[in-house]
């Protein structure tokens, strides 16, 4: 099968990213959300991105970009968004039921040809698969933020995705410009966050203990390892809200932080860098 027109469900951080990135390797993309003023928001996310790939990404200029914004609709209708649809691509916040209910509305709705494909970062694909109502097309293509430059994508199959549906999607990836990474069982957290999630923990429990500040442990880390961004700057990229979704999962031992963010973040409508501010202001010097 022949991708050529995608549907990214949800424009938050990661979606318009997905989105954005599509479009600029020669997709038509239809973004979906569930009113205008998430539309609206997500268009304006767009000037935050055209600036970084000016900046980061080699050949971007003024045409490519106006190129990208040309293939890229925005629809509130979830029929209108998935009626010419080969590829879906769900990026919804992660609530296991809200994404059932999104993929069984959205299996009566698409063609039959179309291929599902969740960006959850921690659930799996056989949570889900059932609810699609094709869950020999269903499957997991999870990004990492910032994703035109850490341009991987993790294809992760459950027991029921089709062969040529798995070859489909990594090759999708490919031509997105990620670096497709296969994923031959399935594991929460896939390979990304099983590693970076853990981190992210160990960072959140020195905060709230008063170990050390935001900026002190972000330091350590940058200077001991030549990472390029520390734990906090991360959260502030990932977004606050997912942070927090993530900390208050039961028995994910990050209750306290999941406290922590909800009274001095998430309550105040600072959630990184969407909003201008997070553990740090944007832009940054």
């Amino acid at each position: 099968m022949t991708i050529k027109n995608v549907t990214v469900l949800g424009t938050g951080v990661l979606g318009a990213q997905i989105a954005f990135q599509t479009a600029y390797k020669g997709f038509s993309v239809t973004a979906y959300d569930i009113n205008d003023a998430a539309v609206e928001k997500a268009k304006a996310f767009l000037d935050y991105l055209a600036g970084r790939y000016l900046t980061d990404v080699k050949g971007a200029d003024q045409s490519t970009i106006a190129a990208a914004r040309s293939r890229l609709t925005f629809v509130t209708d979830l029929a209108a968004a998935a009626k010419d649809a080969d590829l879906v691509i769900e990026a919804v916040p992660e609530k296991i039921e809200l994404k059932r209910e999104i993929y069984a509305k959205l299996g009566a709705v698409a063609p039959a040809r179309t291929i599902f494909a969740s960006n959850s970062s921690t659930l799996l694909p056989s949570a889900m698969a059932e609810s699609t109502g094709r869950p020999e097309k269903f499957i997991a293509l999870h990004f990492a933020n910032e994703i035109w430059n850490n341009n991987i994508a993790e294809v992760m199959g459950h027991p029921g995705t089709a062969p040529e549906v798995f070859n489909t999607v990594t090759q999708f990836a490919s031509d997105i410009g990620m670096v497709p990474i296969e994923i031959h069982k399935e594991q929460p957290g896939y390979v990304l966050n099983s590693l970076l999630v853990p981190f992210l923990a160990a960072a959140g429990q020195l905060l709230v203990k008063g170990i050390a500040s935001a900026e002190a442990i972000d330091n350590t880390w940058k200077i001991a390892t030549k990472s390029p961004k520390g734990p906090f700057e991360i959260y502030d990229i990932i977004g606050l809200n997912t942070a927090y979704a993530v900390s208050s999962t039961p028995g994910s031992g990050q209750a306290n932080f999941a406290a922590y963010l909800k009274e001095n973040f998430i309550d105040k409508g600072k959630l990184g860098i969407t909003t201008g501010e997070g553990f740090y202001t944007y832009p940054r010097p």
